[in-house]
């Protein structure tokens, strides 16, 4: 088990915020249709991130001045990064008498580590990047939402980590109730995690009913060879292709 901070962030980082995904959607000229993270709902790993073709982004949004806290660490953004394989930028804002702005033109990205400005657009290739097991569990994830929201349940908090158990929390008709999430690639079964009884009992204090949501994957392009397994005759989940998704 984890321990995972949720803070909160202050109306004027959110005033912040908005004017980060703003501009991040004017350099993309409207086309950020793939946004990974575009609330302010903790816990704060990264405060924005966005794929762009082939390439992943994970940004920490940070007052130039320092008079604004902004929730989260530098450490998770790194780790969010590095388990999915993208890009850990910062984007500095400074608060002028027309709003937030970002310090840096272009993009206002440059990367955490090097310290290099960053420009997603010139970032994409043409290159097959097949998906980490961080991202298939985020995507995992994310289909568990979409189905508790049809349901009418309203969600408290979530995350995509593969390490951090259970995945979602949310208002079930009597009180809070969490879904542990995993995520598997055809030609795979789904595997019952092995902590599934000690989350559980971890848990029953804080909430009476839990889940277990098993997610499958597999490419649109698989041929579904029956002996697949055997022969190794499927396709890879590749970032940015299309997939089937059976869910239980």
């Amino acid at each position: 088990m984890h321990h995972v901070e949720m803070q909160e962030t202050t109306a004027e980082f959110v005033k912040c915020w908005q004017a980060a995904g703003q501009h991040l959607e004017v350099q993309a000229r409207g086309g950020l249709n793939d946004w990974l993270k575009a609330d302010l709902r903790p816990p704060f790993l990264e405060h924005l991130s966005f794929r762009l073709g082939n390439q992943l982004y994970f940004i920490r949004i940070e007052d130039a001045d320092g008079r604004v806290p902004s929730p989260g660490s530098l450490n998770g953004l790194f780790s969010i990064a590095t388990g999915c394989k993208g890009h850990a930028c910062i984007m500095s804002m400074k608060k002028t008498l027309g709003g937030w702005a970002p310090v840096h033109s272009g993009w206002g990205l440059f990367d955490a580590r090097t310290g290099k400005v960053l420009n997603p657009a010139q970032l994409v290739s043409e290159e097959l990047i097949e998906m980490t097991d961080w991202e298939l569990r985020d995507f995992a994830v994310q289909v568990v939402r979409q189905h508790l929201k049809k349901e009418g349940f309203q969600l408290m908090s979530w995350n995509g980590n593969p390490d951090v158990n259970p995945s979602i929390w949310f208002i079930g008709k009597d009180g809070p109730e969490w879904v542990m999430v995993s995520a598997s690639r055809y030609p795979s079964d789904p595997v019952k995690p092995t902590i599934l009884q000690q989350v559980r009992s971890q848990l029953e204090k804080v909430a009476k009913k839990g889940s277990y949501a098993a997610v499958a994957f597999a490419s649109t392009d698989d041929p579904f060879d029956p002996e697949a397994k055997s022969n190794g005759n499927f396709v890879r989940l590749y970032r940015g292709h299309g997939v089937h998704v059976r869910f239980t």
